[in-house]
């Protein structure tokens, strides 16, 4: 026994593990994203000029619709070269924002969840590396028999016995040390799930409060406009009273009256219905949501990276993952192989056995065994050498890589589809709030001649009609900028301080 341990230790050290060794798939990475179309190029100026032109028939100062759109671009000047450059702070400036997000991270369900199952991995790993030691255990019994010897009658005697029993198995294929790996793997997977668990959270989260803010705006919104149709309608009133107008002016007024309470209702809903919504993201029961910067001012602090670049999305977490699934997938290809090749074991048994309990552990009681034992398979599964495991091993790694690489893809298309939809938001919210300008501008001309009776009553309503949607629409501009943008950072995997505790 002492000679075959470390003879058996050396055989261990100098032993290669059978299986394919893991190879990072190559990564089919664009060098550049997709350039703007014909089109679009040959319309930039203009969607420049709705940004850094003003009116010059407005006084200064007036021809902004909510707030000037300054963007920082002080990410541009300094140029995006590592995944550390992308962070979730550049964006979420909101100090309220800030905290809810800190708060979803530590108090949500599902982020605690993945911690759990990281636990349990992990466990499992510590189980599966505990494999490649041998395995020594203690037993210890105390009873009485009998024995019969034939003719000679029996004989009933005492027994006390203590050993420790040790077994290991020789990992010469590479068998243990494979699984290891792939527990190793699993464990690295499932950090990378709880990543993009985190990451996604906090998307949703920023997202659920712009559209709690977008909800603010537009009931705001709504209410003013309300309110300035409740002054026109009393004032068709009172030129109905004093026999200017007609009774279908006056009706047409409070027909508009309708439109904007309506919707008045329907956005006070949309409010309590995404505190509801922000409530639960953040592991609380629903309630009011505390309010930080307006809409409007945190659209028009969007930091604009100069470029993205591609080497940014393997630091994706689900693109880690996928990774480290095939990781595991191609370490059980050499477990399956090892599996039926022989397997050399070493047990052995020392300890002590008496009849009186006075003599236990005492000279003349000790007990030793010491075995090397060979298993091998000849005939599993239904087919000599069992095969077949190593055949779904194999299709397992080639499933395996092929979520990798449609993960890959997806991502690629993430990015592609954020940068379009940010560069198209932004064009977007200009032309809204120069709109918003013009129509303002032309219901005010169109109140000021209805009242000194240059035009009749349908041009007022046309103009507050124009005005209401495209104030609303001006408020989803913005919103659809702010989630473009968080949409952007998702898709490059943009860190959070706290998501790494």
């Amino acid at each position: 026994m002492r000679r075959v341990i470390p003879l058996a230790l050396v055989a261990l050290s100098t032993a290669c593990a059978v299986g394919p060794g893991y190879r990072r798939p190559a990564l089919a990475l664009p060098d550049g994203w997709r350039p703007a179309s014909a089109s679009a190029d040959s319309l930039r100026p203009f969607f420049d000029s709705l940004r850094t032109s003003r009116d010059t028939l407005l006084p200064p100062g007036a021809d902004t619709a909510r707030v000037p759109f300054v963007y920082d671009t002080s990410m541009a000047r300094r140029g995006v070269d590592s995944a550390a450059a992308l962070q979730w702070l550049d964006l979420i400036q909101d100090s309220v924002l800030r905290q809810l997000v800190d708060t979803s991270l530590r108090a949500n369900r599902d982020v605690r969840t993945a911690v759990a199952v990281i636990d349990e991995f992990r466990a499992q790993y510590r189980a599966a590396r505990g494999a490649l030691v041998p395995e020594l255990t203690a037993h210890g019994q105390a009873g009485r028999n009998q024995a019969v010897f034939g003719t000679f009658g029996a004989q009933t005697f005492d027994v006390y016995r203590a050993t420790a029993d040790l077994s290991w198995e020789l990992d010469l294929w590479g068998r243990l040390r494979r699984g290891n790996q792939a527990a190793r793997a699993d464990v690295f997977a499932r950090e990378e799930d709880r990543r993009a668990l985190q990451l996604s959270l906090i998307g949703d989260v920023a997202t659920a409060y712009f559209d709690l803010r977008a909800a603010d705006l537009n009931l705001a919104i709504g209410r003013r406009t309300l309110d300035s149709r409740q002054q026109t309608l009393r004032l068709a009133r009172q030129r109905l009273d004093q026999g200017l107008i007609s009774e279908l002016d006056v009706r047409q007024f409070e027909a508009e009256v309708a439109s904007p309470a309506a919707s008045v209702a329907d956005f006070q809903r949309q409010v309590a219905q995404q505190e509801n919504a922000l409530s639960v993201l953040v592991g609380h029961n629903p309630g009011a949501i505390a309010r930080g910067r307006s809409l409007t001012e945190m659209a028009a602090r969007i930091p604009v990276p100069a470029g993205v670049p591609s080497a940014l999305l393997a630091h994706r977490p689900d693109v880690r993952s996928a990774e480290a699934t095939l990781r595991a997938a191609t370490a059980r290809i050499g477990v399956a192989q090892a599996a039926w090749l022989p397997t050399f074991t070493l047990t052995g048994q020392y300890g002590s056995q008496s009849t009186e309990f006075s003599k236990w552990f005492a000279s003349g009681t000790n007990i030793w065994q010491a075995f090397a034992g060979v298993s091998i398979p000849l005939f599993t599964e239904g087919r000599p050498g069992g095969g077949e495991q190593v055949n779904i091993a194999r299709a397992r790694a080639a499933q395996a890589r092929s979520r990798y690489e449609q993960t890959v893809l997806v991502a690629v298309r993430d990015v592609e589809d954020a940068l379009v939809g940010l560069r198209t938001a932004q064009d977007r919210s200009a032309a809204q709030e120069r709109q918003v300008i013009a129509l303002r501008r032309a219901l005010e001309l169109a109140d000021m001649r209805y009242r000194n009776g240059v035009s009749s009553y349908l041009d007022v309503l046309e103009a507050q009609r124009g005005l209401f949607g495209a104030e609303l629409a001006l408020t989803q501009a913005e919103r659809d900028q702010l989630v473009a943008a968080v949409q952007l950072y998702r898709a490059v995997g943009a860190g959070w301080p706290a998501a790494n505790e």
